[in-house]
């Protein structure tokens, strides 16, 4: 297991400027939480701005010098990318730090507003947009990350090009793990780009092990029979709560030691729980050619080119 950390550890971070998607509960607030009470200035980029006004406030009354503020995009409608980029690109001119969190919610329709398969579009799709067009403000600071968040579900991942219109049926399972294998596709191949141009950002992936969000305690209580509800109740009284499920993705965006192409996670008992450290990921994740055709189709599919500090790292410089 590796050595204790804690958010104690976190160094300053006055003067950095952080983007968190799905900021306005579970991991993503505790993330908020973290960056903020150590001096960042945090966008709360969320779906519902009403809500995130709501966990803003909450935040400034239990610290308020906290400096938040709250921008509304939607992940699953490549349109509100657009406008959120935008928008934060004419107040901002650099973003030391981007956490790529949110995930497509339980209540979202079938398809995203871009007739793509939900949980791809929004948790893959979406991201990819986002940093893509954040990325002239992520190259601008001198110490920039991306952070992803996956899943030990994207083990079970496979990625079915012929599916991401929807057009074809798949469990809730088979599309979450889709869409975390694809976080960790596009997380690896971000760096190896960034690696090839010997730009400083960093791109690094991580994975909360099983926490107790209300994401997870609401799809589990929607699951029908005698074992579905043991697991909800085993996990309702012993698994991490957000709190601590946040932790790898703050030690991922602000740990000094952190490397580009890092994965990170909880080291403890199957990975579940425990002190962040280097994690492993399936070997297909670490595929370099099936990388690249997610790259190539996801360009395609969002209409976002990468700057050109990210061609193809496969051709000659």
């Amino acid at each position: 297991m590796a050595p204790a950390w804690s958010e104690a550890e976190i160094p300053d971070l006055g003067g950095v400027t952080a983007v968190v998607t799905g900021a306005s509960r579970g991991i993503g607030l505790e993330v908020v939480r973290g960056l903020a009470a150590k001096g960042a200035h945090v966008v709360l980029a969320v779906r519902r701005p009403d809500s995130g006004e709501a966990a803003a406030a909450s935040l400034r009354a239990a610290s308020p010098r906290a400096s938040l503020e709250v921008m509304r995009v939607d992940l699953a409608d490549l349109a509100s990318v657009h406008r959120f980029a935008e928008a934060l690109g004419s107040r901002l001119g650099t973003v030391d730090l981007l956490v790529n969190n949110a995930g497509a919610g339980r209540d979202s329709p079938p398809l995203t507003a871009d007739g793509f398969e939900r949980a791809f579009g929004t948790n893959h799709l979406g991201h990819f947009a986002l940093t893509g067009l954040l990325l002239p403000s992520l190259l601008s600071s001198p110490q920039g990350r991306v952070v992803t968040m996956a899943s030990f579900a994207h083990g079970m991942g496979r990625i079915d090009f012929d599916s991401l219109d929807g057009s074809k049926s798949l469990s809730e399972m088979r599309a979450y793990a889709q869409s975390k294998l694809a976080n960790l596709l596009f997380a690896y191949e971000l760096q190896r780009r960034l690696s090839a141009r010997k730009a400083p950002l960093r791109s690094v992936a991580c994975h909360p092990g099983v926490a107790a969000t209300p994401g997870l305690l609401g799809s589990l209580a929607e699951q029908k029979g005698v074992l579905a509800a043991l697991v909800h109740a085993l996990v309702r009284r012993y698994a991490p709560t957000a709190a601590q499920g946040a932790r790898p993705a703050l030690f991922a965006a602000t740990w000094p030691g952190v490397r580009g192409g890092d994965y990170i996670g909880p080291s403890g008992w199957l990975c579940v729980w425990g002190s962040p450290a280097r994690a492993r990921s399936s070997r297909r994740s670490h595929d370099e050619d099936l990388a690249r055709q997610l790259w190539e189709v996801s360009e395609s599919l969002t209409g976002v080119h990468y700057a050109i500090a990210l061609a193809d790292h496969r051709q000659a410089p």
